[in-house]
């Protein structure tokens, strides 16, 4: 199968209030404003505000974030086809409500089924066959761009990104074990970094990992004075939209029918599967 060079979305499947400082950046640049992102941007350090009760904070909980290392190649893979495997129902199910034009033809296709068969059993059943054609074609597709992405960039993290210039690949580490990801990836034509590839093991969620792995992400774009930082996602859970808005990110577009590598485009993959892809971007710095 062919697959492009990914351009594709970062996953974030978690969101949580954590504060921890940033250094290296230029203050008299920053656009935004350094209240809402690092308390510690503007001098001394500052009591953070309270996050909610079910929140961590990462250096609370032992959360590390580092560089990653090659022989992390494998779990750093597990981790990341768990998170979007988990994207199949999300997509399937979760993201009808985002589509009222596929819900009228749902609907016209039980009205038509009653008109002609005049059977309520047929009609009844007939959503369920719907749901279970979308979950059909969402697996495909997802699947199909899981062999895209682990074998471009993440079948060798090591050379695409931490030996490509401008790019990095980060790691969250707790009591020894690798939970959490991240990559950046920079584009000197414009001067900007993208967040991409951000995914947390399932069993470390609510505790700020996500967070903290973005704001990496962030100090690095500082440190190496990029202009903004903007990232893709076709994420349905809000919280992950909630999860970029807490980090000072603004939307600033959606592509509706957004297609991944691997789709066919049939008429069948059309009806059934739909994605919205969502950009945001968070000014750094004026050029």
């Amino acid at each position: 199968m062919h697959c492009l060079s990914p351009k594709m979305v970062c996953e974030t499947k978690i969101v949580a209030e954590d504060h921890e400082s940033l250094s290296g950046a230029k203050k008299e640049t920053i656009i935004v404003s350094s209240s809402q992102m690092w308390p510690s941007l503007s001098g001394a350090p500052a009591a953070p505000p309270s996050a909610p009760a079910d929140e961590g904070d990462p250096q609370e909980e032992g959360v590390r974030i580092r560089e990653f290392h090659p022989a992390e190649q494998e779990v750093v893979r597990r981790i990341f086809y768990e998170g979007i495997m988990e994207r199949i129902p999300n997509t399937a199910f979760r993201g009808l409500k985002d589509q009222p034009f596929t819900q009228l033809v749902y609907g016209t296709m039980a009205v038509i089924c009653f008109v002609v068969t005049k059977s309520l059993l047929l009609t009844c059943c007939l959503p369920i066959f719907l749901m279970g054609m979308r979950y059909y074609f969402s697996r495909k597709v997802i699947l199909n761009y899981l062999e895209c992405a682990l074998n471009t960039d993440m079948s060798d993290i090591e050379q695409y990104y931490m030996k490509s210039p401008g790019s990095s690949f980060w790691v969250a580490v707790l009591n020894g074990n690798v939970v959490g990801i991240v990559a950046a990836r920079g584009n000197e034509e414009d001067n900007t970094v993208e967040l991409r590839r951000m995914s947390v093991d399932s069993k470390y969620r609510g505790k700020g990992i996500a967070k903290a792995l973005g704001r990496k992400v962030l100090e690095f774009a500082m440190v190496n004075n990029y202009s903004s930082v903007v990232l893709g996602t076709t994420a349905v859970k809000v919280a992950a939209h909630k999860l970029y808005e807490s980090l000072g990110f603004k939307h600033v577009g959606v592509v509706e029918h957004y297609t991944l590598p691997g789709m066919t485009h049939s008429i069948l993959e059309r009806m059934f599967f739909q994605l919205r892809y969502h950009r945001y971007c968070l000014q750094l710095r004026e050029e």
